[in-house]
């Protein structure tokens, strides 16, 4: 599919922006005031140091179940282009790092996050906001060591236009085999990735009241379900836990 590009130096939230935006239309800028992630996780991104964008994805025609699946795709798309960009040198000088997607909207780069999602339902429309960071090298003392860039995966700072290139050449490939052949069409690809697959495990369920759900993790499952515990969870925030 082709991407029509917005831009501003400034913005509250390009998620916001996207609001007014049509399937195709990508909205990115240099520094979001009020940027924030999934379940209001605020995030923290230095101004012109990373990559925020949001894509206008359509929708219509597709069941609410498919639709649940979308983020696990997008995250699959920012996986994809960050382990394009680390690339072979990483890989010859000290072993490449493992690029995983962590249920239900993060990417990790040798254990730590870098990038995140946040999709939002509008109507016939999903929002597709991505924060992947790129060149910032000092994060907030709260995530630290929970934090992690391209600049640091590389050991040299990338372009913002290379890293937002890359990954809308891939995300529209992967957009249009899933809304074409579903979930399935993309599955395969997910699964060597999946980071929490084998891991003891705790997810704290955000679509009920019922109690967090703990134990061994059976991974991502063909439905975007994550099983945990020989128990399918729709919607969560997990955390690898040692029992």
């Amino acid at each position: 599919m082709n991407w029509t590009i917005h831009h501003k130096s400034v913005t509250e939230s390009t998620n916001i922006d996207a609001r007014a935006g049509k399937p195709g239309d990508v909205f990115t800028a240099d520094e979001q005031t009020a940027g924030r992630g999934r379940l209001d996780h605020r995030w923290l991104s230095s101004p012109g140091q990373n990559l925020t964008l949001s894509a206008v994805i359509g929708v219509s025609g597709l069941s609410p179940s498919d639709v649940a699946t979308l983020p696990l795709v997008v995250g699959l798309a920012a996986a994809t282009a960050v382990d394009c960009l680390i690339g072979p040198r990483e890989a010859l000088s000290r072993g490449k790092l493992p690029v995983l997607v962590k249920w239900p909207n993060d990417v990790l780069v040798d254990g730590r996050k870098i990038a995140g999602i946040l999709c939002e339902r509008q109507g016939d429309n999903v929002i597709a906001g991505v924060g992947i960071n790129v060149n910032q090298k000092v994060f907030a003392p709260e995530i630290a060591l929970r934090a992690t860039s391209l600049c640091q995966a590389i050991g040299a700072e990338q372009p913002l236009e290379r890293v937002r290139r890359a990954f809308l050449n891939v995300l529209g490939p992967f957009v249009e085999d899933w809304r074409s052949s579903g979930f399935a069409a993309l599955y395969p690809l997910i699964v060597p990735l999946d980071a929490l697959k084998g891991r003891n495990i705790r997810v704290s369920q955000t679509d009920s009241d019922d109690a967090p759900v703990a134990g061994l993790c059976g991974g991502i499952q063909p439905d975007g379900t994550l099983l945990v515990g020989g128990m399918s969870v729709f919607a969560g925030e997990a955390h690898i836990e040692n029992f």
